[in-house]
């Protein structure tokens, strides 16, 4: 039996919004591909340096939705940070082998450029 990228993309976004990256990123592809408003992300190391900070820093995480099918799916969510509430953002997740290859993160980053200031 298949997994599907809707059962992978559900495990992965429940795990790093509970505050668990690497159970997230054990389901990521060596050579993943992130797109993200920081820029794009090649390979698992460099995906480890964005998503593993970013749950460190998490105070909560909440997932609102995730959809999809075999090989693609879309997850919701809502974190809090130490600068920024009820922040939203969604992924959309590439499944290839059973594992995440791509994934399209999108936020608004303007509220971590404020608390930069």
């Amino acid at each position: 039996m298949t997994t599907t990228a809707l059962t992978i993309a559900r495990a992965y976004v429940e795990a790093w919004t509970s505050g668990d990256a690497e159970k997230a990123l054990s389901m990521v592809a060596d050579d993943v591909v992130c797109e993200a408003p920081s820029g794009r992300i090649e390979g698992i190391d460099g995906y480890r340096r964005f998503l593993a900070p970013f749950v460190g820093r998490m105070l909560r995480g909440e997932v609102l939705d995730v959809l999809g099918h075999d090989t693609r799916a879309v997850t919701v969510y809502s974190v809090d940070l130490p600068f920024v509430r009820n922040l939203h953002g969604a992924e959309h997740i590439t499944v290839t082998g059973g594992r995440i290859s791509h994934v399209i993160s999108v936020f608004d980053m303007s509220p971590m450029l404020a608390a930069q200031s």
